[in-house]
């Protein structure tokens, strides 16, 4: 890379992290071309990104960011995840590094919170916002549903009870 690449992709990083709300650091020794070719597109699909920065580079595109914290793990072959949706990125990877023992998952950042591996893992845990959004869609839905069967059940009794007295009506 020469200086004005350089510069370019310290800028990049520097938006991207000034307009996500997780990063998560891993480490990948011995990844094949073809697992990180998959690994990518695994977390392409879910919606987040994954890429390989120098670490220099990273240092200073987070200084002056809420995710300065992360610097101390930039150490070595590093890689960074990001995306929108903060449980996204940190469930591709986890998930990538169950099945995979090349891939480590180091720690990352939450905001200006600092998080370790198992903060990570707990993360990847959680939900997703596309699924949180849909149970709590089902939970307005449910009274709703409930509310319309009540109402209509009194009138189907009701009827119930006029055609039993219709019956016995006609039988006497």
């Amino acid at each position: 890379m020469d200086r004005q690449e350089k510069r370019a992709f310290v800028e990049f990083l520097a938006n991207v992290f000034g307009s996500t709300s997780l990063v998560v650091v891993t480490q990948n020794k011995g990844l094949t071309v073809a697992e990180v070719t998959e690994l990518r597109r695994r977390v392409r699909a879910a919606g987040a990104t994954y890429k390989v920065a120098k670490n220099r580079l990273a240092i200073r595109a987070l200084d002056g960011t809420q995710f300065d914290g992360i610097a101390p793990l930039l150490k070595g072959p590093t890689a960074l995840a990001w995306s929108e949706d903060p449980v996204v990125a940190a469930k591709c990877v986890v998930e990538f590094a169950k099945t995979n023992d090349k891939l480590v998952v180091l720690g990352g950042a939450l905001g200006n919170q600092t998080l370790d591996v198992n903060g990570i893992r707990a993360l990847a845990e959680l939900p997703s916002l596309d699924e949180l959004r849909a149970k709590l869609l089902g939970m307005i839905q449910t009274p709703a549903t409930r509310i319309a069967g009540l109402t209509q059940a009194p009138a189907a009794q009701l009827a119930r009870v006029f055609g039993a007295y219709a019956k016995s009506g006609e039988a006497a």
